[in-house]
């Protein structure tokens, strides 16, 4: 015979109301057993009724306060009733009493994401993901993962791999770790063999579709995340990466707009608050931007991110008072994402108000907390430098000049950060036959490919079809990004300087704009700006020389090799004669100057790099020479740049 208390709870989930009444029969059958009355306290809530589950709970509570699913009970019903400080405590205690218990974990879970408490979130979450696996070894590994211990994990994970190839959990479980190192191909291939073999895994197609947006590829993000949306519409993990991947292919008002329901819905959020931030930032709306930043900052005043996020507007959004509360934070101990990020918006502040030695210790204290959490090493730039000469050679690309896609509509703006390349696009995407579309994955991501399978020696013996469908593949994976429909559209994208030779393959009729400046002024540009991801060679100011000269030193070649699709413009130049370098640019691309590429700060188009705010107002000479005050600090800098400083322009 079944135990009537166990069918009475089974049908907690299934029939509350019939459970209600089954309950109350068991509570007149057996008054002093607590077991019926928390059933039917259970009942009442899932009902609505709260008012009458928590009389029944406070006096079970009282009468046995060891028992853990009363006190989670009862944290159930007080957050109901917006009791959260009360709700707290009964969770906390439910699990102090069995550390196993998920619904409290997961209520506790839910209560810290929407009070934006990302500490007592993680501790959730560990203790999920710990609780959450039969395998007592793989929830040891998960509990890793989420307290940040990818290495150790990854060591763990591996073996057990190995031996169990059809273990579903460990192959999430180990790809976690790969995105994490953002080597997003082994990530993909496992989380793709895992959804061969369980394709209802909703977990393993969340991180698949987080795979998939980290590379920047937002279609197939979507893709992945749509059965997840369709499942749980209202899953504002899923609703999050969905605003992301809208904003990545372009949809601006689509990721504004969840954004701002998901502020709406979690009002207390600072994280939530800052991704509108975002959201209104790219869309222009700078005014609302900052009410969302300072929302963030008044719900949590040491979020770093929210302070960044001001001082990065450039556009003095930062008071004294502000500096003050920073200086403050930084006093005292810190979570070391808010303290670098404090660091940097302190450095902003500093630099401002004329305090240029204590503006750049906080820019090296940013730059150096940035290091310690690096995951993958810099490139061998000689080495890359190398092979791109000894393949890109006149004969070799002579013998290919043909051979890839002919469209003429790719327009290429390269060079490093911070030189000017972002004004250029917004000059040229006020040309009503230019569109300026973002910074587009698809040519690193092909370089990635190439280089996985042998490296660039390996295109000597890339046919002819295959270096035209690649050009085309190119072409087609932008059209979502082309919105407008025009003749020609801009990839702006700095670093596919390294990826020129591979750009005239496949499409041997695109343009290539190197927009440089001088390079102690793109040097500390970069040096004392936190990017929100890449750009790892800019931390230190040894590694940007390098990289500068680097840079040079391909720009040098490739233009050697195709004078006439490759055009280098100078920023001081563009500064000082704007109108004659914007009529020689638009006659070089074949197109005929139009006096709105003068006006582009008129142009509502969405921009999503760090000089948003900056392309949005006329062009003005003060940035030109703000190095200047910091010479006796870019010591290092200047000394790695060498010969340069002399031939830059050349």
């Amino acid at each position: 015979m079944s135990d009537p208390f166990e069918t009475a709870a089974a049908m907690l989930a299934t029939d509350p109301a019939l459970a209600e009444r089954t309950a109350r029969t068991l509570v007149a059958r057996a008054p002093a057993d607590p077991r019926p009355r928390l059933i039917l306290a259970s009942a009442l809530r899932r009902l609505g009724r709260i008012d009458e589950a928590v009389p029944l709970l406070l006096d079970l509570a009282k009468a046995w306060p060891s028992a853990a699913r009363t006190r989670y009970e009862l944290g159930a019903c007080l957050l109901v009733l917006h009791r959260a400080d009360d709700a707290a405590v009964q969770l906390d205690a439910a699990v102090g009493l069995d550390p196993t218990l998920e619904d409290a974990w997961r209520a506790i879970e839910a209560l810290a994401f929407a009070r934006g408490d990302t500490a007592q979130e993680s501790r959730a979450q560990a203790a999920l993901a710990r609780i959450g696996q039969t395998d007592p070894a793989l929830g040891q590994a998960a509990e890793w993962i989420v307290l940040g211990q990818h290495d150790r994990a990854e060591a763990f994970l591996k073996p057990i791999c190995q031996s169990r190839p059809r273990d579903t959990e460990a192959l999430r479980l180990l790809s976690c770790c790969y995105i994490v190192a953002s080597a997003f191909d082994e990530a993909e291939v496992l989380l793709r063999h895992a959804l061969e073999i369980r394709p209802d895994f909703a977990l393993a197609r969340f991180d698949l579709a987080r795979a998939l947006f980290l590379r920047r590829n937002g279609q197939a993000a979507l893709a992945e995340l749509s059965p997840l949306l369709a499942c749980d519409p209202d899953s504002p993990a899923y609703r999050n990466l969905q605003a992301a991947c809208l904003g990545l292919l372009g949809d601006d008002h689509g990721a504004e707009a969840i954004q701002s329901g998901l502020a709406d819905q979690f009002p207390d959020n600072p994280s939530i608050a800052i991704n509108h931030g975002h959201a209104l930032r790219t869309a222009g709306m700078r005014d609302a931007a900052i009410r969302a930043y300072r929302r963030a900052l008044t719900l949590r005043p040491a979020t770093g991110e929210a302070w960044w996020s001001l001082a990065n507007l450039k556009v003095g959004a930062l008071t004294q008072a502000d500096e003050a509360v920073m200086r403050g934070l930084l006093a005292r101990p810190l979570p070391a994402q808010d303290r670098l990020h404090v660091a940097y918006a302190a450095g902003r502040c500093a630099e401002d108000a004329g305090d240029i030695d204590a503006a750049f210790a906080l820019y090296q204290l940013g730059a150096g907390l940035v290091r310690q959490h690096q995951q993958v090493p810099l490139p061998d730039w000689t080495a890359e430098l190398a092979d791109n000469r000894a393949v890109f050679t006149p004969a070799f690309m002579a013998e290919r000049a043909d051979w890839g896609d002919p469209d003429p509509a790719p327009i290429f703006v390269v060079g490093l950060p911070r030189s000017g390349s972002t004004l250029l696009e917004q000059i040229l995407a006020s040309h009503p036959a230019i569109e300026g579309t973002m910074e587009l994955p698809f040519i690193p991501a092909l370089a990635e490919t190439i280089t996985r399978a042998g490296g660039l020696a390996a295109l000597a013996d890339t046919p002819a079809a295959t270096l035209h469908e690649w050009g085309a593949q190119y072409l087609a994976h932008t059209v979502i990004h082309r919105r407008l429909g025009r003749a020609r559209f801009i990839d702006k994208m700095p670093n596919n300087f390294r990826h020129i030779g591979l750009i005239r393959l496949i499409l041997p009729h695109a343009r290539i704009i190197d927009a440089r400046r001088y390079p102690m002024a793109s040097g500390f540009s970069c040096f004392k700006q936190l990017f929100a991801q890449g750009q790892d060679f800019t931390y230190d100011l040894g590694s940007l020389a390098a990289y500068y000269r680097h840079y040079l030193a391909m720009m040098r070649h490739f233009r050697g090799l195709a004078p006439v699709n490759v055009r280098t413009v100078i920023y001081e130049d563009l500064v000082d004669d704007t109108e004659g370098q914007v009529r020689a640019l638009l006659d070089w691309l074949g197109l005929a100057f139009d006096p709105a590429t003068l006006r582009f700060f008129e142009n509502d188009r969405a921009v999503r790099t760090v000089s948003s705010e900056q392309v949005r107002q006329p062009i003005y000479r003060s940035g030109l020479d703000q190095w200047r005050a910091f010479e006796a600090h870019l010591a290092p800098l200047a000394a790695g740049l060498g010969d340069a400083l002399d031939t830059w322009r050349a």
